[in-house]
């Protein structure tokens, strides 16, 4: 992987986190480091599962895509929240 696939993946696990958080109602308790960390980890892991199904490259935006990462970010932040709360 290059830099600039790093430095991609930091960028859109910011924007995935932060519209995880976005999504989710009340507050969380976890900061916007994990928040980047659960983001960019479901950006990989939502990228995988659309190349999987076929629908990781299409033209012009890749909106299943974005919606699978988006998804997978609202549950990590969700679960992360949950675990942080109970200790």
């Amino acid at each position: 992987m290059e830099i600039s696939g790093i430095i991609s993946a930091i960028v859109i696990g910011i924007v995935i986190g932060v519209l995880a958080r976005l999504v989710l109602p009340g507050r969380q308790r976890i900061g916007i480091l994990w928040t980047i960390v659960v983001g960019i980890v479901a950006a990989l892991i939502g990228t995988a599962i659309a190349a999987a199904f076929g629908v990781a490259d299409t033209k012009g935006i890749d909106w299943i895509e974005w919606l699978i990462q988006i998804a997978l970010a609202v549950v990590g932040v969700a679960a992360l929240d949950r675990f942080k709360s109970r200790q």
